[in-house]
């Protein structure tokens, strides 16, 4: 495929996982090696289609950051193969819990997968949630679908409610639409909420800030599929390091400050 049609794929592809994502781009924004103005272009294009994708954000900074651009792309995508975020995240569940999951989190079903004894509940979010089930239930995963409006109710029957950060920052994570009401219900009911946060997922309060509010100015308040959810609704954070109390995992970004990607927000 030529490199152009890459960089179409990775704008386009809204919902693909994102270490697809981020292997493709790798990929594409090899064509720009020696065109360091061009590179900047191209990372901007990617990041204006994929505002959401927080590991695109990553890959983009680490390569404009880079004195080997190529090098560091690559580097990025081993880092993303070799995510033992959905691992350490299956190791630490409970056993035989009852999850609230929103969506279809990628980390969050691979760390399902792995754990037959885990029943989760699925918050449709956009209509996905027979989908995910399905899934689930294809690694003898037992899963229900549970409409949006009976989010309280799920939440009740709940050992924890299972939050992936699709980007986040030292302030807030930007979250499947849903979430963050399911958080709300749950810290009120004593019930654990855990944010999954993989790699590349993590980003500096420069970084974060240009995400969210480019983000915010995108969006109208009623049609979005993902939201900003506050920190001090979240007990436990999984990252590639395993649990972590609190949000202290989130003040220690795998993503440099990339000047060029932050005029996004202006």
């Amino acid at each position: 495929m030529h490199p152009i049609e890459r960089l179409r794929f990775v704008a386009r592809s809204h919902g693909a996982p994102a270490d697809l994502l981020v292997e493709e781009a790798a990929i594409a924004l090899g064509a720009f090696r020696d065109d360091p103005a061009g590179m900047v272009a191209a990372c901007r294009r990617i990041i204006d289609r994929q505002l959401t994708c927080g590991p695109l954000w990553w890959l983009c900074a680490r390569i404009l950051c880079a004195a080997d651009p190529m090098l560091e792309a690559q580097d990025a995508v081993d880092a993303l193969r070799s995510d033992s975020t959905a691992r350490r995240l299956a190791a630490a569940l409970p056993e035989d819990a009852t999850v609230v999951i929103h969506g279809a989190p990628e980390v969050t079903l691979a760390a399902l997968a792995r754990r037959g004894d885990v029943t989760t509940l699925v918050v449709d979010v956009d209509g996905m949630s027979h989908d995910v089930v399905g899934l689930l239930e294809r690694v003898d995963v037992i899963g229900e679908p549970v409409p949006a409006r009976a989010t309280s109710a799920a939440v009740d029957q709940a050992d924890l409610v299972l939050v992936e950060a699709m980007a986040a920052g030292p302030t807030g994570a930007l979250v499947p639409a849903g979430a963050r009401a399911a958080a709300s219900v749950a810290s009120r009911a004593g019930v654990p909420v855990w944010l999954a946060a993989g790699v590349g997922r993590v980003m500096p309060e420069q970084m974060w800030g240009a995400l969210a509010s480019r983000w915010s100015a995108s969006i109208g308040p009623f049609d979005a599929l993902e939201e900003v959810l506050a920190l001090d609704l979240v007990t436990w954070v999984a990252d590639p390091d395993g649990l972590t109390e609190g949000v202290d995992a989130l003040g220690h970004a795998d993503c440099p400050v990339a000047p060029e990607l932050l005029r996004l927000a202006g």
